[in-house]
């Protein structure tokens, strides 16, 4: 699709919403997009005065101005007992149902029931933690102010695999089209790992330079095959780092010469949030790297057979504008172009994260309140470290 300024002004913008919301029955903010039922507001078919709306440019929000976020949680945030919760809310069980049907399996079983080792695979866990966090947006609109707490969300994002649910929630497509493209991803990503021995470690204490100068002297030691790199700008202090396994090997045994320190109010931190459910060792207080249990060297090279498996699902899927913006993990940029929204998605499995970079960027323009979504504490973590007089609020499910 070619990107065209048909929106050169922000009334207009206004006004192309005020028409989905008028053709919906709700507002520019409180569409129900993300779970309605088969709903959808197509920007191709709408227009504003004379002019056809055909295309919407990239920049529709270049300008915006945030003041209440909706983040969503990625891999590792799954937790046995998750979804329990929300079954006492009508439609975040329906999602469960549907999400049944469309996985082939029963998926809120796996999810309050385990077993562990079930739900931490890749394939189960981003379908659940998708369908998990969609439900606990469902669970806040059934509290007494909850729907006006979603009626003022102006901008959200995901990290990793919560950009498919941050989209779902803005209304780039439907709740059952990303639970297939989350499930693709899932399985493309499982495959991509299979097929190479890589893993992930995350580098505590460090400053992101000296993260890069550590990648650098631990690729000197190795082949081209086991290079690693930063796959994840967490937040400050917290890196994590992907390749070969020589390679992450390599960059574990390196760490301690460059004299990084986990400080014991960061390590208990880690322990009380159990970020990335990972089992810290009884000498936690010493240790500066943490390998990740994960298949593998996610966002990097290691994942390039998952890409042509993405862009045909993706290119066979409907996706709009979003109604709000939501801030991609590649750049830490929103992005209107549903051609580019595709693109972006498909190259997210091989960039990395720009988490750090996304946080900082909403906190400087000015938001003021923040809320997770979905399983864990993981984001609200995060954006402590950031800021910590940050306002983030978990809702869970």
């Amino acid at each position: 699709m070619a990107s065209t300024a048909l929106f050169p002004s922000a009334s207009l913008h206004r006004l192309s919403f005020a028409a989905a919301a008028a053709a919906t029955g709700g507002s520019r903010h409180g569409l129900r997009t993300p779970l309605a039922r088969g709903s959808r507001v197509s920007m191709s078919a709408m227009s504003v005065g004379s002019t056809a709306v055909s295309a919407v440019d990239d920049v529709l929000f270049s300008d915006y101005k945030p003041s209440s976020a909706f983040f969503f949680p990625g891999q590792g945030a799954q937790a046995v007992g998750m979804g329990k919760d929300a079954q006492g809310v009508e439609a975040a069980a329906e999602l469960f149902r549907k999400a049944n049907a469309i996985l082939g399996f029963d998926l809120l079983d796996v999810c309050a029931n385990g077993p562990k080792e079930k739900l931490d695979s890749t394939v189960i866990s981003q379908p659940a933690i998708y369908v998990t966090s969609l439900a606990a947006v469902e669970v806040l609109r059934s509290r007494d102010g909850g729907q006006n707490i979603i009626d003022s969300i102006d901008v959200t994002c995901g990290l990793s695999l919560g950009e498919y649910t941050a989209l779902a929630f803005a209304g780039a497509f439907s709740f059952e089209d990303g639970l297939r493209l989350v499930k693709l991803r899932g399985e493309a990503m499982q495959d991509a790992a299979d097929a190479a021995n890589s893993a992930m470690v995350s580098v505590i204490g460090l400053d992101s330079e000296k993260v890069q100068l550590l990648c650098d002297a631990a690729n000197e030691e190795v082949d081209e095959n086991e290079k690693v790199q930063i796959a994840n700008f967490l937040c400050p202090g917290n890196y994590a780092v992907s390749g070969g396994v020589k390679g992450v090997e390599a960059v574990e045994a390196k760490a301690k010469s460059f004299k990084a320190r986990m400080t014991v109010e960061f390590a208990l931190q880690l322990i009380v949030e159990d970020w990335y459910k990972i089992k810290l060792c009884r000498n936690v207080f010493k240790s500066i790297t943490v390998r990740l249990a994960v298949a593998g060297a996610f966002h990097t090279k290691f994942m390039e057979p998952a890409v042509s498996r993405l862009e045909a699902a993706l290119a066979a899927t409907e996706i709009c504008s979003p109604r709000i913006p939501v801030i991609s993990n590649v750049d830490a940029k929103p992005h209107a172009n549903p051609d580019i929204i595709k693109k972006i998605l498909a190259s997210q499995v091989t960039s990395p994260v720009q988490w750090e970079l996304t946080v900082k960027t909403l906190l400087g323009k000015g938001l003021k309140k923040s809320y997770e979504l979905g399983p864990g504490k993981v984001i609200a973590g995060i954006v402590k470290r950031v800021d910590r007089g940050a306002e983030i609020e978990n809702i869970s499910a």
